[in-house]
């Protein structure tokens, strides 16, 4: 990087401050890659539901009660965290939360399903909470032309924050393994691993992130006022049409993403015949790539534009699933979940920024919230369209995988639409949204 960082930054930004930003993408990816992609799942389908057919349908579905709780929960969260300056403290409570739930995920063992679907259910609600919290400190970090870059930064460091939980689980399960341990032994100590990194590393975000937010007085009351500006903002979709014609192309790709994400190592043991070891390393490669992504792609799309840049990583995802469909050994595999890495980093660090770039400046977290909305909402989409194409079809995992990587088909043909620089003037001309 050979630029200054602070010319990145709004002027009263310290560099310091946009780390302890990032630490927190560090921190919450151990929880993603570690329970929902790598390890979890897999072992929630062979272990908690013993192999049943149904069992990646119940994971899915675990998973969608999780994401329909923070859709119908998201707009209200974020209007109030606006109305009382508030994005920091209740970021504080969804953390604890999440690491709470994750640490207790160690109880869920053989037979369990019930423990662990609440669990796995609670996790996630807070996780995915926080994830839309953290989300709406960007555009108050960093300057309207380098959104994306410092959103690929803080999505890079997160990648890095996956490898770490992820080598910690590979590192105790190679050791217990060679103790005799099966994986009803030493994937539960991986949640504990989990769930104190996580707690570790979001330190640096509660001592250096400043809550720059002023309290908004809501008529009617904190919680009616909060559902009353929601509603305003949905009423009023007319005036941020690119923006709301981008969530719903977030709708659309991101059920594919979200589909690899969530079913990754399911995908890989049950199509590919994968064992854990060899799906943690897998993963961890991955985690190596999207985090290149990420930062390759956040360099880029400051340049490029945000649009053209989350196009070419739809077509990038479009060749992932047919490269993940065709594939008849580890070797074609292993060349489309790095390809999937790639496409992973950027289009999550693009897709964040154009929403930065978008939003009101006074209406950030509410708007965040609404990307957060739509997110969960693909969230259900894409992993249920797996889990029940599986189910239906016998466990036929490629054809699953084929139909839910149309997904990111329609994504890009509702992407063609949006003007970013119409999208950014009418935010900024919105009524006590000074400049963005």
């Amino acid at each position: 990087m050979t630029e200054s960082p602070s010319r990145n930054l709004a002027d009263d930004v310290r560099p310091r401050e946009v780390w302890g930003w990032m630490m927190f993408d560090f921190a919450n990816s151990g929880y993603t890659t570690v329970v929902i992609t790598a390890v979890f799942n897999a072992y929630f389908v062979s272990v908690v539901a013993e192999k049943q057919v149904w069992a990646t349908f119940a994971w899915t579905l675990a998973l969608s009660i999780s994401y329909a709780l923070i859709v119908v929960t998201a707009p209200l969260i974020g209007a109030y965290a606006d109305a009382h300056a508030a994005k920091k403290r209740l970021l504080a409570l969804t953390t604890i939360g999440c690491v709470a739930a994750t640490a207790a995920l160690a109880w869920v063992g053989p037979g369990d399903l019930a423990l662990g679907i609440v669990l796995l259910v609670v996790s996630n609600f807070f996780y995915g909470s926080g994830e839309n919290l953290i989300a709406a400190f960007l555009p108050e970090l960093a300057r309207g032309s380098a959104l994306g870059k410092v959103s690929g930064w803080g999505w890079a460091l997160g990648y890095i924050g996956g490898l770490v939980s992820l080598g910690a689980s590979l590192a105790y399960v190679t050791w217990a393994q060679g103790q005799g341990q099966t994986g009803a032994q030493f994937v539960p100590v991986s949640m504990l691993i989990t769930a104190l990194l996580f707690a570790i590393s979001a330190l640096p975000t509660f001592l250096f992130l400043k809550e720059r937010a002023v309290a908004q007085k809501l008529p009617g009351g904190a919680y009616a006022g909060a559902f009353a500006r929601t509603w305003e903002t949905l009423r009023d979709a007319g005036r941020y049409r690119d923006l709301m014609r981008f969530l719903l192309c977030i709708l659309f790709y991101q059920g594919g993403v979200q589909a690899v994400i969530t079913l990754a190592a399911i995908y890989a043991e049950q199509a590919m015949h994968f064992t854990t070891q060899q799906t943690i390393m897998l993963i961890l490669v991955v985690n190596v790539t999207a985090s290149i992504g990420a930062l390759a792609f956040g360099q880029l799309q400051d340049r490029l534009g945000h649009v053209r840049t989350l196009a070419i990583t739809l077509v990038g995802w479009c060749v992932m699933v047919l490269l993940a469909w065709l594939a008849a050994g580890p070797s074609m595999f292993w060349v489309a979940a790095n390809l999937a890495g790639v496409c992973l980093g950027a289009s999550q660090s693009a897709g964040r920024a154009l929403v930065g770039y978008m939003s009101p400046a006074d209406r950030r977290a509410e708007f965040f919230g609404l990307w957060g909305l739509a997110v969960k909402l693909s969230s259900i989409l894409g992993p249920i369209t797996y889990g029940l194409v599986s189910w239906m079809s016998g466990g036929d995992h490629r054809l699953a995988i084929l139909i839910t990587g149309s997904y990111f088909v329609i994504g890009l043909a509702v992407l063609a639409g949006i003007d970013a620089d119409r999208g950014h003037r009418a935010a900024a001309i919105d009524k006590g949204a000074g400049t963005p």
